[in-house]
């Protein structure tokens, strides 16, 4: 935990430098809006899955996304640059490699920590990854 709040910290410092319109405080917390799962349907293995999640800053200070990760090597995630203002939005981007998964339904986690409370929120990537014949 101790490590998660330096790296939201460093984030936040991060952010600051260039940046006159947002001002950032560290501890500031904020609140966000995101779709909780993308259904990419039915895919043929080999094929890959572009996922995207809105995500929205509801709050009342800059969302600050210190880390978006995936649950496996087959999920790759975007993360954005600086902060997302308040009333802003953001899409992130998640890009599942079939040809990495088991066939069948398939659940692939998304992690975000960011300055919000909870510091973590996670969403998903679902589909049906059909045998290629």
């Amino acid at each position: 935990m101790k490590t998660l709040i330096i790296a939201l910290g460093l984030a936040v410092l991060a952010a600051c430098g260039g940046n006159d319109d947002m001002k950032i405080v560290a501890g500031q917390k904020t609140t966000i809006e995101i779709d909780p799962v993308f259904d990419g349907g039915e895919v043929l293995k080999g094929e890959k899955i572009k996922a995207k999640f809105n995500m929205k800053n509801t709050g009342d200070y800059p969302l600050v996304v210190a880390e978006i990760k995936g649950s496996c090597t087959c999920t790759v995630v975007d993360k954005p640059d600086g902060p997302i203002a308040p009333g802003d939005t953001y899409v992130v981007e998640a890009v599942v490699d079939t040809e990495r998964t088991g066939a069948g339904s398939i659940s692939k986690n998304v992690s975000i920590v960011a300055n919000t409370e909870p510091s973590k929120t996670q969403v998903a990537v679902k589909a049906l990854v059909l045998e290629n014949k």
